[in-house]
């Protein structure tokens, strides 16, 4: 007789339970570090997908209301074009819950090491559980509750129909037919104390009786305690990690990274003439651009930061090398400085960039990330992103110069105090493109100029008007622009090319 076949179907029932008890549930904490080993490669390609899903969960947040039924499409979608488990009756997406696990804590040590990131990934990770936990059924959501140590019980009929009255008159928002339809729990007093505090919720017994609408603040609460504990840890942790060569290079890449193209290959390479970088800075450069080039024409200098930053981008819509050294000389010479300094100091640099002196680096415009978190402006300097490294009222100003009406202005500013710095540059693209809502992620200069050229030479259909403005937050009514009067349709986010940042920084020599 054959047993063989028994025997590997023990085995692979054996397997599938085994991985049933280790991730339980779709849903988790992340309360229990993985220790598995895994290669450079998966690390890579988990960390930058998480990144990914991130980016995209706060470019969604301020774009839609969330709970919205765009949000929620939109979302799920993400995460299932990135395999992570987006069905929480699934009994089989292993591999995607190990995949959220794993790149939680991958990018839990890289997001640890300031304050700034710390913040940044809490926010994130609370936007996608909040998301993930009210896609669940009741049934799923008591198991999760019960997974994570959460003594919620769901109240029964009987008891909500006793109580029904009291809960009416103690929650605000709810009808006794909502009473009747939403489902309750039985909460610890300590776990609602917040809602307790501003009398939003039924008390008796030392138990609060919180309705169905309110639970996920209370779970979140618990789960930013949680995570913030943990990030502080980790931060204490992180000497043990800088020993290691392989990994700390990563973590801080990271942590600065961008996960789109790097525009270092353009098709228009020397199809720009230098007579037409004036009037492109005005109608299709980000404001970054825009600042280095008026402060270059105003100074006939930029310094060590603003060169770099400027002239990578510059090579990046199509600049060549030559055309690079005659615009940086002339500008350069109608200045302090005289042909011969330019061309025995300035002019390596420039060909540096362009991969002709040194080590032959090819080198890429930088992106949103790198400009936002690296080498911060100084006295005197013009690079750094306006949104992140300009006063408020300094920025207000710019903004009022370019003509940005005040309803615009509100919108980016708050977003700036939110942090939301490449959301407020998107924002700024709506504006003085007279666009409803560019349809993508911003992410890069480069691609900030790509898609206006777009735009403004009609490669982009004219884009209809929301049919239910109620699923986006409020827009601009007085949009005012002298650049374009077309509107776009929406596009795809950004090509999801895998790993370019990373696997240039790792083979760079």
């Amino acid at each position: 007789m054959d047993f063989s076949s028994g025997r590997a179907r023990l085995k692979h029932l054996r397997l599938a339970r085994d991985r049933r008890d280790q991730y339980p549930h779709s849903l988790q904490f992340y309360l229990d570090p993985p220790t598995e080993n895994i290669s450079l490669v998966e690390f890579e390609s988990f960390a930058i997908d998480r990144l990914r899903l991130l980016k995209i969960v706060e470019s969604l947040g301020v774009t839609y209301a969330r709970g919205c039924d765009t949000y929620k499409t939109k979302l799920e979608g993400e995460l299932r074009n990135l395999k992570f488990p987006y069905r929480a009756l699934a009994e089989n997406d292993y591999e995607a819950r190990r995949k959220d696990h794993i790149s939680h804590f991958i990018l839990r040590l890289a997001y640890c090491q300031t304050e700034d990131l710390r913040r940044w990934f809490l926010q994130q990770e609370m936007d996608l559980l909040r998301y993930r936990f009210n896609e669940l059924t009741d049934v799923l959501r008591q198991k999760f509750l019960d997974h994570v140590n959460l003594s919620f019980e769901a109240i029964s009929e009987d008891l909500k129909n006793e109580l029904a009255n009291d809960l009416l008159t103690s929650t605000p928002g709810l009808s006794m037919t909502k009473v009747k339809e939403q489902m309750f729990y039985k909460v610890g007093l300590v776990d609602a104390v917040d809602l307790f505090r501003a009398r939003r919720v039924f008390i008796k017994d030392g138990f609060a009786f919180v309705p169905r609408k309110d639970i996920d603040a209370i779970v979140l609460n618990n789960y930013r305690t949680k995570l913030s504990k943990a990030l502080a840890l980790t931060a204490r942790s992180l000497p043990s990690i800088q020993s290691d060569e392989r990994l700390q290079p990563l973590l801080n890449h990271l942590s600065h990274s961008y996960v789109g193209p790097d525009y270092s290959v353009q098709k228009n390479t020397g199809k720009i003439s230098l007579e037409q970088i004036d009037a492109l800075s005005m109608k299709s450069f980000p404001i970054c651009m825009r600042q280095l080039h008026k402060a270059l024409r105003d100074n006939h200098h930029l310094r060590h930061g603003g060169r770099m930053q400027y002239g990578l981008f510059l090579k990046g819509i199509g600049m060549t090398l030559e055309q690079a050294l005659e615009f940086w000389k002339k500008e350069f010479i109608r200045g302090k400085v005289d042909a011969e300094k330019f061309d025995k100091g300035y002019a390596y640099s420039i060909r540096h960039n362009y991969g002709k002196e040194g080590k032959r680096t090819d080198y890429t415009p930088y992106s949103c990330m790198k400009i936002i978190m690296s080498n911060p402006p100084s006295q005197g300097d013009y690079h750094g992103c306006p949104f992140r490294h300009s006063d408020p009222e300094l920025l207000k100003q710019k903004l009022q110069s370019y003509k940005i009406p005040p309803s615009g202005i509100t919108q980016i500013l708050e977003l700036v105090k939110g942090m939301h710095y490449q959301l407020a540059c998107q924002k700024y693209f709506e504006l003085t493109h007279d666009v409803d809502d560019i349809g993508f992620s911003l992410n890069h200069p480069n691609q900030y100029f790509i898609e206006s050229q777009k735009l403004l030479s009609g490669g982009r259909e004219p884009k209809k008007e929301l049919s239910n403005p109620g699923n986006s937050q409020q827009k601009s009514n007085s949009q005012e622009s002298a650049n374009s009067n077309s509107t776009p349709t929406s596009s795809k986010t950004p090509t999801d090319t895998e790993l370019e940042e990373l696997e240039a920084y790792f083979t760079e020599d």
